[in-house]
């Protein structure tokens, strides 16, 4: 019976992928998923989801390469891109678990076969926590791969932007620990860390820290791609459905970028983080210690409830709305994974297609309606009874002249902006107006003898305030 229902659960999911429209909040009819693949030029789509600590069901759509018949099946390798950093972090936080390597001690006096530079005679101290929670201060943000026909640079080339690298060297550029500031410079460095330390390629610590206690068997750091794998990933897309000439990037920055996975493994993760979280199974790489730990913000100005990076994982919401999630972006490819710990739930999205962004967002919003993901979809706002509506009524002007003239409709507070024709506008409190036709926003303002003396509207990417003549 249950295989019915999960059956039924998979079958709305791809059925009613929800389009945004111009408007917040509003979205356009429900179409199926190879509907809006389609639309995208999306060739392939690999969908895991999590629902009451496990995985519930996993499905692919499409091909994995848009000039093959070759289908997406939940095992198909894709790139991950900047997922990549949140399962490097799960190595990393091992060794400090298990006390090999201090979260807060100088990262120089591990490496060995390059150090983070000095700055005109200034040493910056910069530890693995400043790496993995991008508060390091170091420079590149992001890598751009290299075609399959350049040839591959070192770490340490890389780390120094010395040929064949084409990114600038590594360096501080800003106070380390005091401000986030993405980097998967960064990163890299955090690599050379665990490869110096340990003494052993990086891939196979890799294999051995986290992919095999995992059972993640079908995920690999290689760089590139080896031919008995490469069989089994999808082709990267950029636009218009066209295969990347070479089938796809290398990413030699493996920790910053060069995961190739399946949804099924990376669902996996979300399955053991989330379940030795919540103490519903035994953990099989990190203590529920460390696992809270990494989802903990790492900056005085930063607070749950709010959005900010934890050690390798992005964070937001409270309570039954808290969520650890991270996206990765490649050339070709996309994913994104979301995990609420306190519900048990969660997905990982993977496509082979840059154009096909969007579609990230429409499979997201379908997910949480069949799955009750909470605050997803825009709060919306109750309307406010208001009993005196005189005091509103007037005309406002702003410094430059333009007029905003409140009126009456029968029950109801109309505005005129200059020769527009009036527009309803709908109280949400006392002194809070939304405008339900438009992204537009009204909030009054009072003296201190309460009478009503100015209005704001607000729009996206503007404020344009007048004062009540």
């Amino acid at each position: 019976m249950k295989s019915t229902f999960t059956d039924q659960y998979r079958d709305r999911v791809v059925q009613n992928l929800l389009p945004t429209t111009a408007f917040d909040g509003k979205f356009a009819p429900s179409a199926t998923i190879e509907e809006r693949m389609a639309y995208y030029h999306t060739p392939g789509v690999s969908i895991a989801i999590i629902d009451d600590y496990e995985i519930s069901w996993t499905a692919g759509f499409g091909v994995a390469d848009a000039n093959s018949t070759r289908l997406v099946t939940p095992n198909t390798l894709f790139q991950v891109g900047s997922i990549s950093k949140p399962i490097f972090t799960l190595a990393v936080m091992h060794l400090v678990q298990e006390g090999i390597v201090d979260l807060d001690a100088d990262v120089n006096s591990y490496l060995i076969s390059w150090r983070i530079p000095e700055n005109e005679g200034w040493q910056p101290r910069i530890t693995l926590r400043h790496l993995l929670s991008h508060t390091s201060g170091l420079t590149v943000q992001m890598f751009p791969g290299y075609f399959y026909t350049e040839p591959l640079p070192s770490i340490v080339q890389i780390l120094n932007g010395a040929p064949p690298a084409n990114t600038p060297k590594v360096e501080a550029n800003i106070f380390p620990g005091i401000q986030f500031c993405y980097s998967g410079g960064g990163m890299v460095v955090a690599q050379q860390v665990l490869v110096d330390l340990l003494g052993k390629p990086f891939t196979e610590i890799m294999r051995e820290l986290v992919l095999t206690p995992l059972g993640m068997h079908d995920s690999t750091y290689e760089q590139p791609l080896p031919a008995h794998r490469a069989q089994h990933a999808a082709t990267a897309h950029l636009w218009k459905g066209v295969p990347l000439p070479g089938k796809w990037y290398c990413y030699p920055e493996m920790a910053a970028a060069g995961l190739w996975t399946t949804a099924s493994d990376l669902a996996k993760v979300g399955v053991e983080l989330m379940g030795v979280l919540q103490e519903k199974k035994a953990p099989r790489l990190l203590s529920r210690h460390t696992v809270k730990a990494m989802l903990t913000p790492q900056l005085p100005d930063q607070q749950e409830g709010q959005h900010y990076f934890g050690l390798g994982f992005e964070c937001d919401g409270k309570d039954e709305g808290f969520y650890f999630s991270h996206s990765g972006w490649t050339e070709g490819y996309i994913t994104q994974l979301r995990f609420y710990p306190n519900l048990g739930k969660g997905a990982v999205i993977m496509i082979n297609s840059n154009e096909g962004y969007p579609l990230h967002d429409e499979i997201i919003r379908s997910i949480a309606k069949e799955y009750q993901w909470p605050d997803v979809f825009p709060e919306s706002k109750t309307p406010y009874a208001l009993t005196q509506l005189d005091g509103y009524l007037g005309t406002y002007l702003t410094p430059t002249g333009l007029s905003m003239v409140v009126t009456l409709n029968d029950t109801h507070l109309m505005l005129q902006l200059a020769k527009q024709p009036p527009i309803r506008i709908v109280p949400t409190s006392e002194l809070e107006f939304t405008i339900p036709i438009l992204n537009a926003s009204v909030v009054f303002e009072k003296d201190n003898n309460g009478q009503i003396i100015s209005l704001t509207l607000t729009q996206p990417g503007k404020q344009i305030k007048a004062r009540k003549q």
